[in-house]
């Protein structure tokens, strides 16, 4: 009988010199609790190692930025802590900075200590999701129990600040909301205790733990010209050794004042992503002590308000570091208090660019190590 020879799917490439290895495709996905999304790989594998992997995206996209053109600019706010939700606090930054920007509204030296105490509290509740999610991928179910019980604690704090438990509404133009509860800071000090603890327990469970050395070290190296070829930005980024964190390079609100360090790794494997967020998180505290030191015990938590913004005709950009990396809000300004055009640039669409490179020669479990460590929440590039 003939075999009949079927055509690549969209996206592939032939492997030249494979003329005797019988390839076949594999759909991992849809999928959604791995991924904090919807996400489909399909894998061209030879046996159990994988040759080439394509991402495919769009089944849960909402036509955010379209949707944000008949919205006002406060509005469209709201709608970017629906984008990355683990870092939903990070993404309205950036909106409120960029209207900021357009007006040359002022933040009061309160609301800026408020901000970075909330983005940097985000920060690591971000990290904590992905300890967890990482060591339950790898095997390690009690680290997910252990990533949302910390995790839990801060999200009861962002639950009395903003009234939200997973899709905060925090950030305004000019500063905050509303003024931070009266037991706001005590809870944040207190806090601040039992998480460097628990990043210790995180360490014990996983660091040294052979299977996680074994599953990780060398898998899915990324290298620094592939990283910055593909725009990685945030961890991905800085676990293939190269320092860029807007935070240091083109600080924003009170970073400038701050000291703290950014982390640098090497490697660019898995491993390598897993440590740097650990070390990230260490940094958070000391940024976080350090505003809790620093914060002026009155003053306005935000400038005069306005029941809309109607920017300047002309275009606007300002980004933020979230926990993932870079998020970008692209403004083009007509007339009116609504955007001609809005665009949002997503740390997590660039970083998911680059799995074919990790994934090339590796084994199918492979896959969700470097999946697991690119730390992608897909609502964020399907918006």
């Amino acid at each position: 009988m003939e075999m009949v020879k079927r055509p690549l799917p969209a996206g592939f490439t032939k492997i030249a010199g494979d003329s005797d290895t019988e390839e076949y495709f594999i759909n991992m996905g849809p999928q959604h609790p791995a991924t904090h999304g919807v996400l489909r790989l399909v894998l061209k594998l030879d046996g159990e190692i994988v040759r080439e992997c394509v991402p495919h995206l769009g089944y849960i996209h909402r036509g955010i930025e379209k949707q944000g053109e008949s919205e006002t600019y406060l509005q469209y706010i709201h709608l970017t802590d629906r984008m990355d939700y683990i870092t939903a606090h990070q993404n309205n930054h950036s909106v409120c900075l960029a209207i900021e920007k357009a007006m040359n509204i002022g933040v009061p030296e309160r609301a800026e200590y408020i901000r970075v105490l909330v983005l940097e509290l985000q920060r690591l509740s971000s990290h904590f999701m992905f300890l967890g999610c990482f060591g339950g991928d790898m095997g390690a179910q009690t680290a997910l129990l252990y990533g949302f019980k910390e995790r839990e604690v801060m999200t009861d704090i962002f639950d009395e600040l903003c009234g939200g438990r997973l899709t905060f509404n925090y950030m305004r133009p000019g500063g905050v909301a509303n003024d931070i509860p009266a037991n706001f800071l005590d809870r944040v000090r207190g806090l601040m205790k039992t998480t460097r603890v628990a990043i210790d327990e995180f360490e014990r469970l996983l660091t040294g733990n052979i299977i996680i050395q074994e599953r990780t070290r060398g898998i899915g190296i990324l290298t620094k010209e592939n990283a910055l070829a593909y725009g990685c930005t945030g961890p991905t980024l800085r676990a293939s050794g190269f320092s860029y964190d807007l935070r240091k390079d083109d600080p924003y609100s009170i970073y400038d004042r701050l000291d703290f360090d950014i982390p640098i790794f090497h490697n660019g494997d898995c491993f390598d992503r897993y440590l740097i967020r650990v070390e990230e998180m260490r940094q958070s505290i000391r940024i976080i002590e350090q505003c809790l030191k620093e914060i002026p015990a009155e003053g306005p938590y935000r400038s005069k308000e306005k029941p809309s913004y109607r920017l300047p005709a002309g275009s606007y950009y300002a980004a933020t570091e979230t926990a993932k990396g870079v998020f970008g809000t692209y403004v083009v300004a007509d007339k009116g208090d609504k955007p001609w055009r809005i665009h949002s640039r997503s740390p997590n669409l660039a970083n998911l660019s680059a799995i074919n490179e990790m994934v090339k020669g590796h084994m199918i479990a492979d896959v969700i190590a470097v999946i697991t460590t690119i730390d992608v929440v897909i609502p964020d590039i399907d918006r």
